[in-house]
């Protein structure tokens, strides 16, 4: 007797047919951090330019009415512990967390790793213009906006005196990609799962959040134009569709992807 379980019936495991090669996922995220890391590298060189648009940003928040980033940061720093959480989850997170999701929505969720991927892959490159474009110091580097480097006078820190940190480059605050990636994981986590607790992955972003902004790593405008990026790649690059028979259970069978830019990051 055929003791397999159909796709849709209780009991029944994800479907796997989309499921790429393994080598060739591995190269592709591989690169994709690559590229993440090397192509800020690049945009050395404008620290000028760099502070000069810290001061556009920092005055152009003020006129807007945001809020000042200094009330989020007095909040951490009511006590050593507090603060020293929030650098240890900008440094220990941000990578670990992006990998997991896409470990796992590869082995059960491979239709939405195909749509997850795709999405981070651009909204990562189009990131990376930016630094070229609109330079940009991190508040924690700019005086007068009373500020403290959380991660300097605390730790852990992961950055080191800009001129001879050449593992990353620090005049690219905009956008936060740490925010732009926390966001896209609970996107694409509340997209693939079915569990009524599903929205609570909202809470990784909001804590990104209010994380790169108490430690003084990124503006509010970091996380907006992020969010932006990435709403309008979520725009053209669109999540498979459940199929009308199994879009309630539990087991939830994936349909195809979209074709909609197949060759993304490819």
């Amino acid at each position: 007797m055929n003791a397999r379980t159909e796709p849709g019936e209780a009991g029944a495991e994800p479907n796997t047919s989309a499921r790429p090669s393994l080598i060739r996922e591995f190269l592709l995220v591989a690169g994709l951090f690559l590229v993440y890391k090397l192509g800020r590298q690049l945009a050395t060189g404008h620290t000028a330019q760099a502070f000069h648009n810290a001061r556009r940003v920092w005055h152009l928040e003020r006129d807007v009415h945001l809020p000042h980033e200094n009330a989020v940061q007095s909040a951490l720093l009511h006590g050593d512990t507090l603060v020293h959480l929030a650098n240890t989850y900008y440094a220990t997170v941000h990578f670990p967390a992006t990998l997991a999701f896409l470990i796992w929505l590869y082995l059960r969720r491979p239709a939405h790793y195909v749509w997850a991927r795709r999405v981070l892959a651009v909204v990562t490159a189009a990131a990376l213009v930016l630094p070229f474009t609109f330079p940009l110091a991190p508040p924690r580097m700019v005086t007068g906006t009373g500020l403290v480097d959380t991660a300097r006078a605390y730790g852990p820190s992961v950055y080191g005196p800009p001129s001879s940190d050449h593992l990353s480059n620090q005049f690219a605050a905009m956008p936060s990609l740490h925010f732009g990636w926390a966001l896209m994981v609970a996107i694409g986590l509340i997209a693939a799962t079915r569990s009524r607790w599903r929205w609570l992955w909202l809470l990784h972003p909001l804590v990104t959040l209010l994380v790169i902004v108490g430690t003084a790593n990124h503006y509010w405008l970091d996380a907006i134009v992020a969010t932006a990026m990435l709403g309008l790649a979520l725009a053209v690059i669109h999540p498979p569709r459940r199929t009308a028979t199994t879009a309630g259970c539990g087991t939830g069978r994936l349909s195809a992807p979209e074709p909609v830019l197949a060759g993304a990051a490819r």
